[in-house]
């Protein structure tokens, strides 16, 4: 049996989806913007997709505008408010953010002059809203943080930074990356206080490669692509129809209970891990915590080292990851968890087990299983 727990790194594509990607291919290849008919019915998927994930984050389906995924979003949001505002103000990013928005408010200091300042983590990996507090101004342009972190599951306090926003830098832009938390954590772009919003499809079972911004009225962006003016000027280039086809259909069929069974399959995943293991070390805030995601887990088991157990794992076809799969390969620290102060110990050992609807009891019984072996093992021969 193949066990697969790094659906943050990404999904497998449901079928549901690769059958509207195909069909989209073979029968409506069209370029939306010609004036035929056929042309037409193009056009019409792109709209009813645009609806659909609308609907699933409560926005205006004008406002949805179609990327090639989460990294594009993220940067058209941050240089376009940057650039809007002629690189005057300052740009708060939490320090969890994955790279694709720490590294784009960075870019946005050395290109438009904007000033770029991390926000500090709790111990716990929430956004420090003391420390927050103290950063907002009247220089404050844009607030970025993340839905959910990719990396501990922790729900960041959206509504808490929305009204301290409010309170104290009514002017800023808040831009919230939902990656890892659409779909999976209830969020409202029209009842929240937030400006922009920020998917990827393969993170729920869509393609690679597609993904959209969802914004609010009155959010003031510049584009980043010139060309023939598709999608109001805002994203030129012609659109990946059919990537945005198989992406809607995988908003369409997932599944309403998902977030409830994944989060009853990681509390029982803990409580197995920590009945036969009592040094497991959950990462972040405990697992039946409300503000901690159900479909992610840090976990680790010091002494015992996370790249040697997780390749223990992979010899028995169970595949977990290693933090942020766009940072793993680079053989440092997470500069989540350094931020977060942990010791190097339960930085050296961490793994992240994420979930999807998919898995089952029977998975997770064995991931258990396959763990406690291999950390008995391991911990004899851990260096100390």
């Amino acid at each position: 049996m193949t066990v697969y727990l790094d659906n943050s790194a990404t999904t497998r594509t449901a079928e549901e989806a690769i059958d509207a990607m195909t069909r989209s291919m073979r029968e409506d290849f069209y370029n939306p913007s010609a004036l035929y008919g056929p042309a037409m019915q193009s056009e019409k998927e792109l709209k009813e997709a645009r609806e659909t994930l609308a609907k699933a984050v409560d926005a205006n389906p004008k406002n949805v505008l179609f990327t090639s995924g989460g990294t594009e979003s993220d940067n058209l949001a941050i240089f376009g408010c940057a650039q809007a505002s002629r690189g005057k103000g300052q740009i708060l990013y939490s320090a969890a953010e994955h790279s694709a928005v720490k590294k784009a408010c960075q870019e946005a200091e050395s290109r438009y002059g904007c000033q770029a300042v991390e926000i500090p983590l709790t111990r716990e990996g929430l956004v420090d809203m003391v420390a927050l507090e103290g950063l907002l101004g009247p220089e404050t342009l844009m607030i970025c943080v993340m839905q959910v972190c990719n990396e501990t599951g922790v729900i960041m306090p959206l509504d808490d930074i929305c009204a301290l926003r409010d309170r104290l830098a009514p002017q800023a832009a808040i831009h919230v990356d939902g990656v890892q938390g659409f779909l999976r954590v209830p969020f409202s772009l029209k009842k929240s206080g937030v400006q922009s919003y920020a998917i990827s499809s393969h993170k729920f079972h869509g393609p690679k490669g597609v993904g959209a911004l969802v914004w609010k009225d009155g959010f003031r962006f510049k584009p980043q692509m010139v060309g023939g003016g598709q999608q109001g000027d805002l994203r030129s280039g012609t659109e990946n129809t059919c990537g945005i086809v198989g992406m809607a259909e995988a908003v369409r069929v997932y599944p309403a209970d998902g977030y409830e069974k994944m989060l009853a399959l990681k509390q029982l995943l803990v409580g197995l891990l920590k009945e036969q293991l009592p040094e497991t070390t959950v990462i972040g805030l405990p697992e039946d915590d409300p503000r901690s995601a159900g479909h992610i887990l840090s976990v680790a088991f010091p002494p015992v080292r996370a790249e040697t157990l997780l390749h223990a794992l992979e010899g028995d076809k169970i595949y977990v990851g290693t933090g942020s799969a766009c940072s793993s390969k680079k053989g440092k620290h997470s500069a989540v968890l350094t931020a977060m102060g942990l010791k190097n110990e339960l930085m050296d050992g961490a793994i992240r087990i994420s979930l999807c609807p998919e898995n089952t009891e029977e998975e997770i019984r064995l991931a258990a299983e396959r763990i406690i072996a291999h950390v008995n093992v391991l911990r004899r021969f851990a260096r100390r």
